[in-house]
């Protein structure tokens, strides 16, 4: 009976003389689908990229690759919904530290996309790169992502598109509203994005000059997303002192655009703040009630990583880094700025403050190379040797590396973090890139999250501490962003789906990269097939390419 059904799939006869023989089969394991259910013993077989059937009990044995996985568990490959690969995958195409763990599709875009890009804005980029140098021989973002395809990478990569890159290409680094034309022009650049396969509206709303959009303008940028099959995806006006009226404006934003919409990294944070997550979870839940799709992801961690930027008012920082920085070079502008530092943002967000003390801010990487001894210090440590107030030194920082400074930022509950795991409309992004503890990326340190974000949930929270189930843990990890991102091909363990799988040992899964040692890859995971190509084989990369631009479904069809 195995036979027929698997001939049948392939439209063939039980009765063939020659029966095909399949690429793969992984057998003698146990099956996550990623759907929900209770795992079942059984076997996947897959022929080219796609998987072409899911049995139970004893395998077919039709392939000319058997991966005996007993004692191991099999799923789709996971999703990470917050990517920052967008530069790591030119420097190395393996993004080995996600692929250790399982991830087969890098989803991008949070608030800036690498395209489209304007000439004035490719050469900001190129005056704003880093560690990583490279040219920029695109200008659309569906040309950057098929730019990385080409060039051969590990992983799927798929990306929503900047509502502040769309706004930075019409109205550039100013606080300013668009006029109806201008308005229109940025409506135009969602629409062709969507059409080379964008998934949608990305916003990063504490940052200048995205958080000089105001909610008509978002609600327009939306709606376009929304008539092509998108959905808006926000890292919210405040995730701290004004989270729930920014989780009202999100809602607000979806009811009026008519598509869904997802929170980034949900959080609380801040300490006067850990106890509003009752109330954002009221607010989603009641929305969702009446039929607005409101989902949210997060990385599995108490401490946040982004810039020193997200330390200072968003005025200042009005015009791009260059005005930025010659502001902070007039005393009188200098001095404005360290006392609104030292009190709650009235509208930005303060992050240091919401720390609680200078020891609770760890700097992760530099671009000035005289500044990378200080790489893993803290504020406090920082401030203390240059004899200058945590608020000054900020400010200094800022000035002397030309950058808004890579720093983490202590700022959640343990308890809020656990709890948030087991929501079941939550998805997970690691807010990273992609990397390994070699070349390049040894001249700056990261967040641990790199490393070990979907390990630590599912050894930590869902093993250790059964914050939720193994099944419901992949589900939201694989079809459950899939399907809310429009990808009905991916995210599953069946006929017809791209063959993205993982397989892992359950007990031996586990995270071990730490906030001193955050290079560290995790544990577990032992074979890893991006479309049907083995990228992981025994926990070691194999260097095969086989990851594409995944598209949106607005793909060819939102012109």
């Amino acid at each position: 009976m195995r036979w027929l059904v698997a001939a049948m799939l392939l439209g063939g006869s039980a009765m063939a003389s020659t029966p095909h023989i399949f690429s793969l089969q992984i057998e003698n394991a146990l099956i996550y689908d990623g759907l929900g259910g209770e795992p079942f013993r059984g076997f996947v077989l897959v022929d080219g990229d796609r998987i072409v059937g899911v049995g139970r009990g004893e395998p077919v044995n039709l392939a000319r690759n058997r991966i005996d996985a007993k004692g191991m568990a099999v799923a789709p490959g996971f999703i990470n919904m917050l990517s920052w690969s967008t530069e790591s995958l030119i420097a190395d195409g393996r993004a080995v530290s996600d692929i250790k763990q399982g991830v087969t599709l890098e989803v991008m875009g949070e608030g800036e996309s690498m395209g489209p890009l304007s000439p004035a804005l490719k050469d900001y980029a190129l005056k704003q790169q880093s560690d990583i140098k490279y040219p920029i021989t695109w200008t659309t973002l569906g040309e950057y992502l098929a730019m990385l395809e080409g060039r051969g990478i590990a992983p799927n990569v798929a990306s929503f598109v900047g509502a502040a890159t769309v706004r930075e290409n019409v109205l550039g680094f100013d606080d300013v509203d668009p006029n109806p034309e201008q308005l229109d022009a940025m409506r135009k650049l969602v629409r062709e994005a969507m059409n080379e396969g964008a998934l949608g509206v990305g916003s990063s709303l504490i940052y200048a000059p995205a958080s000089y959009a105001e909610t008509p303008e978002l609600i327009a940028l939306a709606t376009e997303s929304a008539k092509c099959g998108g959905m808006y995806i926000s890292h919210m006006r405040s995730e701290g002192d004004r989270l729930v009226e920014a989780v009202d404006e999100l809602i607000e934003i979806a009811r009026a655009s008519g598509g869904p919409a997802e929170i980034y990294h949900l959080k609380q944070a801040g300490q006067a703040n850990w106890g509003k997550l009752d109330t954002v979870i009221a607010r989603v839940e009641a929305a969702r009630a009446k039929g607005i799709r409101i989902t949210a992801d997060m990385y599995n961690y108490t401490a946040g990583a982004t810039g020193l930027d997200a330390a200072m008012p968003t005025w200042v920082q009005a015009g791009g880094y260059d005005k930025w920085a010659e502001r902070l070079r007039d005393p009188a502008t200098r001095a404005r700025v360290i006392a609104e530092m030292k009190q709650p943002g009235k509208d930005w967000e303060n992050l240091r403050l919401a720390t609680g003390s200078a020891d609770r801010v760890l700097f992760l990487g530099f671009k000035n190379p005289k500044l990378k001894p200080l790489t893993g210090k803290t504020l406090a440590e920082v401030a203390k040797a240059r004899g200058t107030s945590p608020e000054d030194t900020i400010v200094d920082l800022v000035i002397e590396d030309g950058s808004r400074v890579s720093t983490a930022y202590f700022l959640m509950d343990e308890a809020n973090v656990r709890r948030q795991v087991g929501l079941p409309w939550m998805a997970f992004g690691s807010d990273a890139e992609g990397q390994a503890p070699e070349g390049v990326f040894l001249q700056s340190s990261t967040h641990p999250r790199a490393y070990g974000n979907v390990a630590r949930l599912l050894g930590k929270y869902v093993r250790d501490e059964k914050a939720t189930t193994l099944p419901d843990a992949i589900r939201r990890l694989t079809s459950f962003p899939a399907d809310n991102l429009g990808l009905k091909d991916r995210g599953r363990l069946q006929a017809g789906a791209f063959a993205d799988i993982v397989v892992f040992d359950p007990a031996g899964l586990g995270d071990r990269a730490t906030y001193a040692k955050p290079q560290v890859f995790s544990t577990g995971v032992a074979h890893v097939f991006v479309n049907g190509v083995q990228v992981l084989k025994d926990g070691e990369p194999t260097g095969a390419k086989a990851g594409r631009f995944v598209k949106g479904p607005g793909a060819g069809r939102c012109s």
